[in-house]
């Protein structure tokens, strides 16, 4: 009884340290230090929040685990080390079942809860709406980006960003960088197709991307929640120039929004883009052979 009543009293401090520090967590700390987050600010997106969530809960299990297996090397080298004067070898055990126990029971709980949980939050980000307000394709090709605002019927052509030479080593001249533009609180679906190689859409503060493959439309559904301007790469090694394939997602206010629309419209750029314009379609093997190539 003695000692349990000396280890609550122990606890309470540990308890009372630990609120108080959690307490003083700024906003990126509490997110595991991932982007996306600003302190008194809504998170970019209606997702962002699940993503961080699952990140800074799994750190902080495998942290534990991590200070349990290190804590318990550390003692049984200190208690079971060889003292002077011993000689020859310690005595040797076979097994101890309840430590055996323990080292398969724990893991396993621990896979199948990160499994658990991992496939919860990957089923509510992969849904998709079921009446988007807004429809956009996103066509990745080397280097650049185009975007399709397909209810608008209208579109954005990119261009491969160029290097800045008055500017930052590495940085790009900014206004030649493609744009997505998107509006704040809508609820949007993004079409993402490829026209040659595998690209992947990766907007930072998004906290999730997407491969895009050719042959093959993926998906992704998302309210933007925050306005500002974030920045997008292509995350899947495409070529020479994969480092330029850079682009912006500006999340404006629905008039914003209706005037860019509407400058699109001005400059001509009606109608939609496709995928005729697909460098796979003139490699060799992408059609059935037919019975005079047979012969």
């Amino acid at each position: 009884m003695r000692k349990n009543h000396r280890l609550r009293w122990a606890a309470i401090p540990i308890a009372a340290s630990l609120a108080i520090v959690l307490a003083g967590c700024s906003q990126a700390q509490l997110h595991g230090y991932l982007p996306g987050f600003v302190e008194g600010q809504p998170a970019v997106t209606n997702q962002t929040e699940r993503v961080a969530g699952l990140w800074t809960t799994s750190w902080i299990v495998l942290m534990i685990v991590g200070l349990i297996t290190w804590g318990l090397t550390i003692w049984a080298v200190v208690v079971y080390r060889r003292r002077k004067g011993q000689t020859g070898l310690p005595v040797q055990l076979r097994y101890n079942m309840p430590i055996e126990i323990f080292y398969t029971v724990v893991p396993l709980i621990l896979v199948v809860g990160f499994f658990a949980f991992t496939a919860r939050d990957q089923a509510e980000i992969e849904a998709r709406f079921d009446s988007p307000d807004v429809k956009i394709q996103v066509i990745g090709k080397q280097w650049a980006w185009d975007f399709n605002y397909i209810d608008e019927d209208v579109y954005s052509v990119g261009i491969q960003g160029q290097p800045d030479v008055e500017g930052p080593a590495g940085s790009l001249v900014q206004s030649e960088i493609p744009t997505l533009v998107l509006p704040v609180g809508k609820r949007i679906e993004l079409a993402l197709d490829a026209r040659d190689v595998i690209h992947s859409f990766w907007v930072v503060d998004f906290l999730y991307k997407k491969d895009m493959i050719p042959g093959k439309t993926n998906y992704m559904s998302v309210i933007p929640e925050r306005i500002g301007t974030y920045a997008g790469k292509c995350a899947e090694l495409c070529g020479e120039y994969h480092s330029l394939m850079l682009f912006n997602v500006e999340v404006v206010s629905e008039a914003d929004y209706d005037a860019y629309i509407e400058s699109l419209r001005a400059a001509g750029n009606e109608g939609q883009l496709g995928l005729e314009y697909e460098r796979n379609q003139n490699l060799p093997g992408t059609s059935a052979p037919t019975e005079q190539e047979g012969n």
